[in-house]
């Protein structure tokens, strides 16, 4: 069965806890088809444990997570099997086989997961690193890239099997300006240019912003505000309002809980 023809995947009210963490509380969301969707939030605020139950890598507590339609975590393994092969994923650290060339990065799922002739995985490896700007880089080792070149090669693998979804966990930490800027397009470009849909997690609020049809901010283990980029720029919510202007004290304090000051001063 086919899920909604707006949205691919549908998130009700989600709760989720490593052992006495409660990590989401009730979340609730939607990631409609083709769009690039962004997952905003604070450091610990469940976001990449949110992409770990999409994958299915992850059962909830509590709710429901349905891509295209399949409640993932009631998938038996073939089925869940599959449905990840018709998901793309891209690793904050890149997550490329140090053992194994560029080319062999990219042709390594195309091998495991397809019976497609060599012939066929040599150029449609070509093709995506193409995609990417790194033909030419083929043959490097993931030691000899630099770190957006890397993120450039995560990219054209978890495009390799032409998915219906990318989920990508924090694509732009750690990069130069020039870098954060090349992945940001090629996550808007790739996203239209193939008619996938994407979920961006990040705390980088201004290149997520620039790059999204839509946005959710996480806090506290629920969705506090969500909209359109511009919306979430001219956003009231507390919250938003010191995440997007990057506050240091607002509803996230500065000041970790403590006793008055003049106590702990105080000599016995």
């Amino acid at each position: 069965m086919k899920g909604s023809r707006e949205h691919l995947i549908e998130i009700d009210d989600l709760h989720f806890a490593y052992g006495a963490n409660q990590v989401l509380r009730g979340v609730n969301l939607r990631v409609a088809r083709g769009k690039v969707v962004a997952i905003l939030g604070v450091s610990g605020s469940g976001k990449s444990t949110l992409l770990k139950l999409i994958g299915g890598q992850r059962r909830p507590q509590h709710g429901k997570v349905a891509v295209d339609g399949k409640t993932i975590h009631a998938l038996d393994n073939d089925a869940l099997y599959d449905m990840r092969r018709e998901m793309g994923m891209m690793f904050q650290a890149g997550g490329l086989f140090s053992d194994l060339s560029v080319y062999e990065n990219i042709a390594f799922p195309m091998r495991e997961l397809t019976d497609l002739p060599e012939d066929l995985i040599h150029r449609l490896v070509l093709m995506k690193l193409n995609s990417v700007g790194l033909r030419g880089a083929s043959r490097l080792m993931p030691n000899e890239l630099s770190g957006g070149m890397a993120r450039r090669v995560a990219l054209a693998r978890a495009i390799a099997l032409d998915p219906m979804l990318i989920m990508y966990d924090e694509p732009f930490a750690g990069l130069d300006p020039i870098s954060l800027n090349v992945i940001a397009n090629l996550i808007r470009t790739l996203n239209d240019a193939l008619g996938i849909t994407s979920i961006v997690v990040t705390y980088d609020v201004f290149e997520s912003l620039k790059t999204v049809d839509y946005a959710y901010f996480l806090h506290d283990g629920v969705v506090v505000a969500e909209g359109t980029a511009r919306e979430m720029l001219d956003s009231r919510d507390g919250f938003v309002h010191q995440f997007v202007n990057a506050r240091p004290d607002g509803p996230v304090a500065f000041h970790h809980p403590a006793e008055p000051y003049r106590r702990t001063l105080r000599v016995a």
